[in-house]
This record gives C-alpha cells, sequence and structure tokens, in this order.
C-alpha cells in the first residue's frame, strides 16, 4: 500500500515500532490470562459495523491489524489458549 501523507507513514511506522514493547510489558497478564483477553479484543476488532482492518480501497490499516498479526502475542497466549482447550475436552 502507498500513503501519500508523511503523517501517514510516520504513523504506521510508529505503530510497528511500539507494539512489541507493548506486547512484552503485557506479557505477565498475557501468560496468565491470554485467551481470554485475546478473544475480548477480537470481538472488540470485529464487532458489527467495525472498520476493516485492512481497506485496500481507501488505503487504510488499522492498529490493531499490526497487534493481531505480531507472532509475539500469538506465542504468548498460547499457553492459556492450550489450558483452555485441554479444560474444554474434560467437561
Amino acid at each position: 500500500m502507498r500513503y501519500e501523507k508523511r503523517a501517514e507513514r510516520v504513523k504506521i511506522r510508529a505503530v510497528k515500532a511500539l507494539t512489541p514493547p507493548a506486547i512484552l510489558v503485557a506479557s505477565p497478564v498475557l501468560l496468565i490470562a491470554g485467551s481470554p483477553i485475546r478473544r475480548c479484543y477480537f470481538r472488540y476488532i470485529y464487532h458489527d459495523g467495525a472498520p476493516l482492518l485492512l481497506d485496500k480501497q481507501r488505503a487504510h490499516v488499522s492498529a490493531h491489524y499490526f497487534v493481531v498479526t505480531h507472532p509475539l502475542l500469538d506465542w504468548l497466549c498460547r499457553p492459556t489458549e492450550a489450558l483452555a482447550r485441554l479444560i474444554g475436552r474434560r467437561r
């Protein structure tokens, strides 16, 4: 995607740069309760009437896109998701 305004490019770079430190700061919480927090976050992002994360027609990228697709978030939420699946199978 091509962004015409310099301010838009700077915002995207800032979000890309600040996402890993923000995830690392939240890592103790994500390791303990990552699965419910992640599900709630996804519900918030994908609620009815919400703008798309990637809208190529309008050349818009949401800051949530960088958070959702970051592998560190997936890695930190994996233990609680596995635990939730294990508990779900035993019911």
